[in-house]
């Protein structure tokens, strides 16, 4: 595992209504496919499936407050498998500003796709039938929900993910969160 690497990272905010967010960028059974082919799927509490009508929880809001984080390693070419060393830090510091938010705003965060943070790997109660061991904490991703975050980056932000090549990490990695809320003018 790498110890010493660095990166900047740096947050871009766009706000929009859900309902055109759910119209334009929602394609829930693409993604719901993408999903069922996942590792994690029906695993691990942030995953699918849900015991919740998913477009009726997130029908409860009228905006919409988007963060795509931009994590640029500063080092070149360094392995794949260490991505989630690198991302963890910025995750750690994005899911605690989201559950700040939340909870200020009476709102729905929305995480980022990948693994659960609070859980050791593997230990999820999920597959044993068992109660997520954090539920104050735990938030499905905006993938898990059904959104397409290529399109999102892309239109919204005006970036392009990129994706890891020959066991490398790609120069940048972009983690897209989002905040469902009723108020006026959350900022991130």
């Amino acid at each position: 595992m790498l110890n010493n690497f660095t990166y900047q990272a740096e947050d871009f905010t766009r706000s929009i209504a859900v309902a055109d967010y759910i119209a334009q960028y929602r394609d829930a059974e693409r993604f719901a496919a993408c999903c069922r082919g996942c590792d994690n799927y029906n695993r691990s509490w942030c995953c699918p499936p849900f015991d919740f009508d998913v477009e009726q929880r997130l029908r409860k809001y009228e905006n919409l407050l988007l963060v795509a984080t931009v994590i640029t390693p500063t080092q070149k070419g360094l392995p794949i498998s260490e991505s989630r060393a690198l991302i963890r830090p910025e995750r750690i510091r994005l899911d605690k500003q989201l559950l700040l938010l939340e909870q200020k705003h009476n709102a729905l965060s929305a995480s980022y796709v990948g693994s659960c943070l609070y859980c050791p790997e593997g230990s999820c109660t999920r597959p044993l039938g068992g109660e997520c061991r954090h539920p104050e904490l735990v938030r499905p991703s905006l993938e898990a929900y059904g959104f397409d975050i290529g399109r999102t980056t892309k239109e919204l932000f005006g970036l392009e993910l990129q994706w890891g090549r020959d066991g490398l990490m790609p120069e940048r990695f972009i983690m897209v969160c989002g905040l469902f809320h009723n108020d006026e003018g959350v900022k991130w």
